[in-house]
């Protein structure tokens, strides 16, 4: 009777343990998924305040460049930098320097977040199969899988957000003088779409994605194996366990935004005109051919390089450069810092170099 109960006994047990890791792990398995989807509403929340931060500090420049981008070659406003900015400052006052921002950042905060949260899916997903293709599981991403995962992320956020971008050029390059105004964000888009049809909401999208590879790649790319070899190396002591001070990560960062933006600034160039297309009261702004005030139509991006070189020369490629340069540095520096500073605060522990 002893054994039986005994027995007994070790079975209810046995039976109570299996009870209790049962219920650990359905716990387990209702907590994973909700802290999944807290890290990912982090995570976005982060890229987007990232965008936020870095686009309003450097609105005047963003706003300057596409005036250069666009203006007629043949009315001339728009010399510089510091004159761009005087002039928009006397004619437009404080608020002309930031017209358009509060469109840009309807775009910048869900492209940013996107654009963050994407690269971090993408180069998970490039380094499972870059380790099962090599059969190494230590293996770590290359320059060239960050490019790709980069250039990934890229594509996806601005396909998602092209139509914000699109009215927002048409709401930045418009003035007080302008025969035609749009009002704001949803009266640009609605108006777009009706006058001239939903696929003009995506004109200069083909430039736009051709573009984003080499300058979102080369961000993510620059700013990460800048970061590695920092840490790595360890040179003139700038790298402390594995950690990188603010200053050292902005510097990062604005080397990381020059190279981009320079490899992939004629097509934005294109890209910006595309979208004036259509636009028929753009004419005092947008590019025309010197016997004709309207502006030119463009067929395609090929065409669009062509007339654009032809009646302007090469270096029109690369107008509104120097302001684009300028706020590039801070901005995309702002950007990543500003990323992973705020999944810091939000407690979020992977970091788009783990």
């Amino acid at each position: 009777m002893a054994s039986e109960d005994v027995k007994t006994s070790e079975s209810a047990v046995s039976k109570i343990v299996n009870l209790a890791e049962e219920a650990k792990l359905a716990g387990e398995g209702v907590k994973a998924p909700s802290y999944a989807v807290l890290s990912i509403c982090k995570s976005l929340v982060a890229g987007g305040v990232a965008g936020a931060v870095s686009r309003t500090a450097v609105a005047p420049l963003e706003r300057l460049k596409i005036l250069l981008q666009v203006q007629n070659p043949h009315s001339i406003k728009y010399n510089g930098t510091i004159q761009g900015l005087k002039y928009i400052w006397r004619t437009e006052g404080f608020r002309g320097l930031f017209k358009g921002n509060g469109t840009n950042c309807a775009r910048i905060v869900p492209n940013s977040a996107v654009k963050f949260f994407s690269y971090e899916q993408a180069s998970k997903g490039i380094l499972y199969l870059y380790q099962h293709h090599t059969g190494n599981e230590d293996a770590e991403l290359t320059p060239l899988l960050r490019l790709g995962a980069g250039a990934c992320a890229g594509i996806i956020a601005m396909s998602a957000t092209y139509p914000m971008d699109m009215v927002r050029g048409r709401l930045t390059v418009q003035t007080e003088k302008s025969p035609y105004r749009y009002r704001g964000i949803f009266h640009a888009l609605s108006t777009v779409l009706r006058e001239e049809g939903p696929r003009a909401l995506y004109r200069g999208w083909f430039p736009s994605v051709i573009g984003v590879v080499p300058y979102v790649g080369l961000n993510f790319a620059v700013y990460e194996s800048l970061k590695v070899w920092l840490i790595k190396t360890k040179p003139l002591g700038l790298a402390e366990d594995s950690e990188l001070s603010v200053t050292t990560r902005l510097a990062c960062g604005a080397a990381a935004g020059t190279v981009g933006q320079t490899v992939a600034y004629p097509l934005d160039v294109i890209r910006r005109r595309m979208q004036m297309v259509g636009w028929k009261e753009a004419s005092s702004v947008v590019i025309g051919d010197g016997r004709n005030r309207a502006p030119l139509e463009y067929n395609g991006m090929i065409d669009a390089f062509r007339k654009t070189v032809r009646h302007e020369g090469f270096g029109a490629l690369y107008k509104g450069l120097v302001p684009n340069s300028v706020k590039v540095v801070p901005s995309i520096s702002l950007a990543f810092v500003t990323y992973e500073v705020v999944k810091d605060i939000l407690g979020v522990e992977i970091r788009i170099s783990d």
